[in-house]
């Protein structure tokens, strides 16, 4: 299968995890509920990392999601008018978060660790063969 397909699929997994688990979150245990959309939403940054710098290497995908997963979430200090207003849009909301949480960072970062380990274990198994 395509390299580029298998980092769509997981995007595409990562994204519905991520809002299942915003949807059922009474139906899920609250550990998880609490978590997961912070958790999948830095696996889906990190598998778009991916998708877009391929030949790049894992670990650098992984850094430069971190990066980027700790710029979103500092900018949520952030409070102008016009960046709330895009903050108080569903889809600005996903992206771009409401408020700062430190416990996301770690959130991240366990996303990030998850899906390098996906990617070098599972997506990456045609290249080990």
């Amino acid at each position: 299968m395509n390299t580029r397909i298998k980092y769509v699929v997981a995007i595409i997994i990562s994204v519905v995890l991520g809002l299942s688990s915003r949807r059922f979150s009474g139906q899920i245990p609250l550990f998880i509920a609490k978590h997961a959309g912070d958790v999948l939403w830095a696996s889906m940054v990190y598998f778009g990392f991916r998708f877009f710098f391929v030949k790049r290497r894992l670990t650098w995908a992984a850094g430069i999601s971190v990066i980027f997963s700790f710029a979103i979430e500092f900018s949520q200090l952030y409070q102008a008018d016009w960046i709330v207003e895009i903050r108080n849009t569903v889809i600005g909301s996903l992206i771009l978060g409401r408020g700062y949480l430190t416990v996301d960072l770690f959130r991240y970062v366990i996303g990030i660790i998850i899906a390098f380990w996906i990617d070098k274990y599972w997506l990456q198994r045609d290249k080990r063969i």
